[in-house]
């Protein structure tokens, strides 16, 4: 543990605390949602945004914070709060927050119904219509559904996690209406289409849709003959979905998370989401099946608005209410060659995703897979896309003979069962396939491509901040670094050993790697700022992440900080550094951005006296990143590089349109100045100034 030389400055925490921060992230999603100069079916993309941020945010953290109440934990964490009080302090905020996100719904809706997007109820459909609607129902919905009664001899039936189901309450015909009623639930087809299309009425060119549990409401009666409905109203259980595993006593890593998937189902009630006017009876007989007694958001409208985000890429001729097209760029340095390895002997290559292609990476893959001279092809897979175009290469290299070693990581969050097939086909196709090291998820993001050149073996290395995902690409901003650097080679070389084989912890040329180094090289790199503002010398940090929440890395941005070293922070998510407080953080700035695309890219700037470094990295400054998992920063050398560096960091540090900074009470605020507008990513779609002066220069 590093012993901090923080300055006391009162009674009351220095720090933030990790989940309110979450929320605090989340509701700037929301306010993207909620901006009128948003564009409407964007606007509905962060309205779904906001919904599977919460449904992850139950099921891992606070399903984590119940499970510590559970086991009598009752210590306080570094930001004062005991779990217990922590839960009762999200769920008042969460509640709120959803009420917001609800009113927001209602808001888009009338706006949508404005622009001939409309959300019909059934009785409000022509005759044509309830026609199709019937067919539909009786052909396509029907056979799916099965209605599952409780009673003495049914006992509740599973419910499965963020399901849609509808409770129904029901009478049986002739029967005494004071008698206890009947109940049963259905779940609504999740392997349906959500939302229905409607025919078009005469005369009109309106998009009409009906939600399919509408449908199923209003056919309810064709699943209990001899019964009456009494009412029907939606319910969607949340259950704790994070992993236990056992690593150490395993023996088939992939056996024993295909073993935790499948108990994931019957993980424990975290949330109950119910309609809106939900019986009485009903909702009764949910909280004791579910033990939930507090932990029920009552929704004044659809539940789970994740549809919304299929729904907003689906519709077509409503382009105005879009984003502007953007054409991801191809790296200028590879437009002219398919040679890549010659071009990386001359020089390195710095590509900002999604502003420049993705393809770049790919085609590195690609060519790699196909070059007849390429003996050996080393990668970390974290998450990929469906049809990765990667792995497809991947398999062909090993095919023809190549060395081919992937590490794939089964632990992605929500994505184990993707790589499990991933791995599983990877390894039929002759590939080494590596799951990482015990207790350890492996996070770097790296490709190592050994080569043979007349009398020597070459190494060309892709190292980025972003998962090697093509389609995730076009929507997280990156940045990826290829390069010859015989040094960073080396570093790469050991690194894939030490993952794959025995190997003694390395002293590093080039790279920092977590769990064993990169908190400590961080570290020194504070101390030695600390030093340059002491003695004098221009000493500046500016670090871009995801998320700062580790308590040593604070302490040590604030004894920085008190040093006189000028900090600022671009942080999108969560932030438990408190800035601006007198005497300990008064040179410390944060800011979050939250705008078309998800800022993802981790980029770490020291002023060095003058002397400055650029470092990219897979790792947030969080606990998780620095001791339990595989990570890695590598530096940029390339000093025409190290000029684009600064300019992606500028442009994050001149917005004054989509980003927000921290205030020293923990709430967000718009920046406003009297600068013209600045919209970094805007910006950053419409200039590749940096790119621009190298080949300018060059020419």
């Amino acid at each position: 543990m590093r012993e901090s030389g923080v300055k006391e400055i009162s009674s009351s925490s220095i720090y933030l605390n990790r989940d309110l921060s979450w929320i605090e992230f989340n509701r700037r999603v929301l306010e993207e949602a909620q901006d009128p100069s948003t564009p409407l079916l964007e606007r509905i993309k962060f309205l779904s945004i906001v919904s599977s941020n919460l449904d992850e945010f139950m099921s891992v953290r606070v399903a984590g914070l119940k499970d510590q109440v559970k086991a009598g934990y009752n210590k306080n964490d570094f930001s004062g709060y005991t779990p217990a009080g922590l839960i009762k302090r999200i769920m008042k905020r969460i509640g709120k927050m959803v009420g917001e996100q609800y009113k927001s719904y209602r808001e888009v809706n009338r706006q949508l119904v404005k622009e001939g997007i409309v959300f019909a109820d059934y009785e409000e459909l022509n005759a044509t219509q309830k026609k199709a609607m019937d067919a539909y129902y009786h052909d396509i919905i029907f056979p799916v559904l099965t209605p599952m009664a409780v009673d003495q001899s049914r006992p509740f039936p599973l419910v499965h996690n963020q399901s849609v189901y509808l409770a129904v309450v029901l009478t049986m015909e002739g029967e005494d209406p004071s008698e206890e009623p009947y109940f049963a639930i259905v779940q609504v087809p999740n392997n349906l289409n959500r939302f229905i299309s409607l025919p078009f009425r005469p005369n009109s060119k309106k998009r009409e849709f009906i939600l399919i549990e509408e449908l199923i409401e209003h056919h309810i009666q064709s699943l209990f003959s001899g019964y009456t409905p009494i009412a029907v109203h939606a319910f969607r259980l949340t259950r704790n979905a994070d992993l236990t595993l056992n690593e150490e006593g395993a023996e088939d890593l992939l056996e024993e998370i295909e073993k935790e998937l499948h108990r994931r189902r019957w993980g424990v009630p975290v949330r109950l989401e119910v309609q809106d006017g939900m019986h009485p009876y009903a909702l009764m007989l949910l909280q004791d099946e579910f033990e939930i007694l507090d932990d029920v958001f009552v929704i004044d409208g659809p539940l789970d608005l994740t549809y919304f985000m299929k729904m907003a890429g689906s519709l077509q001729g409503f382009e105005h209410l879009r984003y502007p097209k953007i054409e991801p760029k191809y790296a200028r340095e590879f437009e002219s060659t398919t040679d890549y390895f010659t071009l990386l002997e001359k020089r390195d290559v710095l590509v900002h995703h999604p502003y420049e292609s993705f393809d770049a990476v790919t085609d590195f893959v690609i060519h790699s897979a196909d070059d007849p001279q390429v003996l050996a092809i080393k990668m970390t897979l974290y998450r990929v896309s469906g049809k990765s175009p990667i792995i497809q290469a991947l398999a062909r290299a090993a095919e023809s003979g190549k060395q081919v070693t992937v590490v794939v990581e089964l632990k992605a969050r929500f994505d184990e069962e993707r790589n499990i097939a991933w791995a599983r086909m990877l390894e039929k196709s002759g590939c080494h396939v590596v799951y990482g090291l015990v207790g350890l998820k492996t996070h770097a993001k790296i490709t190592l491509v050994v080569r043979q050149e007349q009398d020597t073996l070459k190494r060309y290395v892709h190292v980025g901040t972003g998962n090697y995902n093509d389609s995730t690409a076009r929507l997280y901003t990156d940045v990826g670094l290829f390069t010859a650097n015989n040094i960073i080679g080396e570093d790469a070389s050991v690194l894939f050993n030490e993952i794959t084989g025995y190997s003694a912890p390395h002293d590093w040329q080039a790279f920092a790697v977590a769990p064993t180094g990169l908190k400590d090289k961080l570290f020194e790199l504070f101390k030695r700022e600390t030093e340059h503002a002491r003695a004098g010398r221009p000493a500046y940090i500016i670090a871009k992440m995801n998320s700062l929440s580790n308590q040593e890395m604070v302490d040590a941005l604030y004894e920085a900080s008190q040093a006189g070293v000028k900090i600022d922070l671009i942080i999108r998510g969560v932030c438990c550094l408190r800035p601006g407080v007198a005497g300990l953080s008064e040179n410390i700035t944060v800011r979050s951005i939250v705008d078309r695309f998800l800022e993802h890219s981790r980029i770490y700037y020291f002023e060095n006296g003058g002397d400055a470094e650029f470092y990219l990295s897979s790792a947030d400054w969080m606990t998780r990143n620095l001791t339990r998992r595989i990570e890695l920063m590598c530096p940029v050398l390339d000093q025409k590089l190290k000029t684009t560096m600064m300019e992606i960091l500028g442009f994050s540090l001149k917005d004054n349109v989509k980003a927000r900074k921290l205030m020293s009470n923990g709430m967000y605020e718009r920046i406003q100045n009297e600068l013209p507008p600045f919209r970094s990513q805007f910006q950053a779609m419409t200039i590749n100034s940096w790119k621009q002066l190298q080949f300018e220069d060059e020419a």
